[in-house]
Protein backbone atom coordinates (compact mmCIF):
# COMPACT_ATOMS: atom_id res chain seq x y z
CA UNK A 1 0.00 0.00 0.00
CA UNK A 2 1.45 3.34 -1.01
CA UNK A 3 1.65 5.82 1.88
CA UNK A 4 3.58 8.70 0.41
CA UNK A 5 7.13 9.00 1.71
CA UNK A 6 6.72 6.22 4.25
CA UNK A 7 7.64 2.72 3.27
CA UNK A 8 5.41 -0.30 3.59
CA UNK A 9 5.09 -1.35 7.22
CA UNK A 10 6.17 2.04 8.58
CA UNK A 11 3.01 2.45 10.63
CA UNK A 12 3.43 -0.99 12.20
CA UNK A 13 7.10 -0.22 12.88
CA UNK A 14 6.04 2.94 14.70
CA UNK A 15 3.48 1.01 16.77
CA UNK A 16 6.08 -1.65 17.61
CA UNK A 17 8.58 1.04 18.68
CA UNK A 18 5.98 2.70 20.90
CA UNK A 19 5.17 -0.60 22.62
CA UNK A 20 8.87 -1.47 23.02
CA UNK A 21 9.54 1.95 24.57
CA UNK A 22 6.68 1.50 27.05
CA UNK A 23 7.86 -1.97 28.05
CA UNK A 24 11.43 -0.75 28.54
CA UNK A 25 10.23 2.24 30.60
CA UNK A 26 8.18 -0.10 32.83
CA UNK A 27 11.14 -2.47 33.28
CA UNK A 28 13.44 0.42 34.19
CA UNK A 29 11.05 1.51 36.93
CA UNK A 30 11.02 -1.89 38.64
CA UNK A 31 12.81 -1.72 41.97
CA UNK A 32 15.40 -4.24 42.99
CA UNK A 33 16.59 -5.35 46.37
CA UNK A 34 14.85 -5.32 49.73
CA UNK A 35 12.11 -2.84 50.58
CA UNK A 36 12.85 -0.07 53.03
CA UNK A 37 10.98 0.13 56.32
CA UNK A 38 10.97 3.95 56.19
CA UNK A 39 10.51 6.33 53.25
CA UNK A 40 13.81 7.62 51.85
CA UNK A 41 12.19 11.01 51.12
CA UNK A 42 10.30 11.90 54.30
CA UNK A 43 11.27 9.18 56.77
CA UNK A 44 7.68 8.02 57.37
CA UNK A 45 7.11 4.37 58.14
CA UNK A 46 6.17 2.23 55.12
CA UNK A 47 3.40 -0.25 55.99
CA UNK A 48 4.34 -3.94 55.92
CA UNK A 49 1.57 -4.67 53.40
CA UNK A 50 3.08 -2.17 50.94
CA UNK A 51 6.57 -3.61 51.44
CA UNK A 52 5.22 -7.10 50.80
CA UNK A 53 3.15 -6.12 47.76
CA UNK A 54 5.87 -4.10 46.02
CA UNK A 55 9.36 -5.54 46.02
CA UNK A 56 12.07 -2.95 46.58
CA UNK A 57 9.69 -0.16 47.59
CA UNK A 58 11.56 2.95 48.74
CA UNK A 59 8.84 5.59 49.13
CA UNK A 60 5.69 5.91 51.21
CA UNK A 61 2.38 6.24 49.35
CA UNK A 62 2.20 10.05 49.51
CA UNK A 63 5.81 10.52 48.34
CA UNK A 64 5.26 7.94 45.58
CA UNK A 65 2.17 9.85 44.39
CA UNK A 66 4.17 13.09 44.29
CA UNK A 67 6.99 11.33 42.42
CA UNK A 68 4.55 9.87 39.88
CA UNK A 69 2.93 13.28 39.32
CA UNK A 70 6.34 14.86 38.65
CA UNK A 71 7.28 12.23 36.09
CA UNK A 72 3.91 12.04 34.33
CA UNK A 73 5.08 14.61 31.77
CA UNK A 74 7.82 12.22 30.62
CA UNK A 75 5.26 9.72 29.36
CA UNK A 76 4.57 11.66 26.15
CA UNK A 77 5.79 9.69 23.15
CA UNK A 78 7.23 12.13 20.62
CA UNK A 79 7.73 9.34 18.12
CA UNK A 80 3.94 8.92 18.00
CA UNK A 81 3.04 12.61 17.84
CA UNK A 82 1.39 14.07 14.76
CA UNK A 83 4.36 16.37 14.15
CA UNK A 84 6.78 13.49 13.72
CA UNK A 85 4.65 10.83 12.08
CA UNK A 86 6.22 9.22 9.06
CA UNK A 87 8.28 12.13 7.78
Amino acid sequence: MATGWAGDGAVQDQIDATVADAVQRARNQLKRGPSLSHCEECGASIPAARRTAIAGVRLCVSCQQAHDAEHAANLYNRRGSKDSQLR
